[in-house]
């Protein structure tokens, strides 16, 4: 294992533990800015829901998964923002490493969150379309589709093309 203060690395690049630092903090911004739209723009609809007329006429049990997506979203948005001001408070004082650890698990944590404000939303919104016993069913093969695509196919890859030690 090469020691990452010697200008090399496992993976073949040349780079110091700073410059490491500040290339993988560049890449998770570029990720966070896809979660953070898509989380922004769903929570500010949701919202804007319980302003409706409609949403006065649900049953108890669809207005509990409102909320309780409501709650989901506002939290995805706190994990998936905390990250940028994680960095501006912590700019300066030479732990990039370390910032760039912690917006990490923050963005996982905001993108579990995002998971389940998804599925929270789509649960809600064919309870109220369908009332159908098949909406269950259908909110399940879409978890798995999120979690197939999220999760499933990265872990598989990182396994299948990570080189053994």
């Amino acid at each position: 294992m090469a020691d990452a203060t010697d200008g090399s690395s496992e993976s073949g690049r040349t780079e110091t533990a700073e410059e490491r630092a500040d290339r993988q903090w560049q890449e998770l911004i570029q990720e966070i800015r896809v979660a953070q739209t898509g989380v922004q723009i769903l929570f500010g609809f949701l919202l804007t829901v319980v302003f409706t007329p409609l949403f006065h006429e649900l049953a108890q049990t669809d207005k509990t998964i409102y909320i309780v997506t409501v709650v989901l979203g506002s939290l995805a948005t706190g994990a998936l923002i905390g990250p940028v001001a994680f960095h501006r408070i912590v700019s300066g004082r030479r732990i990039k490493p370390e910032a760039v650890a912690w917006a990490s698990r923050l963005t996982f944590a905001g993108l579990l969150l995002l998971l389940a404000t998804c599925t929270a939303a789509l649960l809600l919104v064919l309870r109220v379309a369908t009332h159908d016993a098949l909406v269950p069913w259908l909110v399940a093969g879409v978890l798995a589709w999120y979690l197939l695509c999220w999760f499933v196919l990265p872990i598989w890859a990182r396994i299948r093309y990570t080189a053994e030690d």
